[in-house]
């Protein structure tokens, strides 16, 4: 079941309005907290109970945010300033920005654990509570990071597994081609190897030598009367 709303107005009940205030209180430092850490902002809270009772947080000094605020209520008002009085605003600038760098020294030491014997334990209680905060903070940024690169990781797993599988089956095919062509290779090899060997090679050699004898035969001579006598005997070459 959710919770009501809660009307904006003031609250009867003083144990109430009590417990409400400390409640809210807590939380409204807390949020001024974060937001100087987190968008390195110059806050400064400052809330009266209605007890009188003082409650303040401020990121640098509260007196050097008074003062700062100050000056920049006086520039609205006062935008034209002559020389002189621009210079006295100036040194007090960097007066202010002195204190300020002086102030941010004194907590970068104490939060590397430095210079804390004059700290009460509300001071101690609070320099712990910005501690964990910034580890909190530390530690969410680093398990960000170490997750992004874990999906990085996995995504090239993933495309090396598929270049592997794709390798596989490239080669593969080369292996059957490769046995394909070697099959072809034996085949031609055997039909070569039969032809060889029913048509050797024959060679002849005599006495001759490389030239074949030469044999002479006379041929029978012809009836045919309207030949010259000088054709009746013929003599035929034939070369073997």
């Amino acid at each position: 079941m959710g919770r009501g709303k809660i009307a904006i107005k003031r609250i009867d009940n003083s144990t109430n309005r009590q417990v409400t205030f400390s409640k809210r209180r807590s939380g409204l430092l807390k949020k001024a907290k974060e937001l100087a850490i987190l968008c390195d902002a110059q806050v400064g809270v400052i809330v009266f109970s209605s007890t009188g009772k003082l409650y303040e947080y401020g990121s640098s000094s509260m007196k050097s945010t008074i003062d700062r605020y100050n000056k920049q209520k006086d520039q609205e008002h006062h935008p034209l300033m002559n020389p002189a009085s621009e210079a006295k605003f100036w040194q007090r600038e960097a007066t202010v920005l002195r204190q300020q760098l002086q102030h941010l020294q004194e907590l970068h030491r104490q939060f590397m654990g430095e210079q804390l014997s004059g700290l009460g334990i509300n001071e101690l209680k609070n320099l712990e509570n910005q501690l964990e905060m910034s580890l909190k903070n530390v530690q969410i940024k680093k398990d960000q990071i170490l997750t992004d690169e874990i999906k990085e990781l996995q995504h090239k797993g993933h495309q090396i597994r598929q270049e592997n599988v794709q390798l596989h089956k490239t080669v593969e095919v080369i292996s059957k081609e490769n046995a394909e062509l070697q099959t072809k290779i034996s085949e031609a090899s055997v039909v070569n190897e039969g032809n060889g060997n029913s048509n050797p090679t024959q060679s002849v050699s005599n006495k001759y030598g490389s030239h074949p004898p030469i044999h002479l035969q006379l041929s029978q001579p012809q009836s045919q009367s309207s030949e010259s006598p000088a054709k009746t005997m013929e003599l035929g070459l034939q070369l073997l």
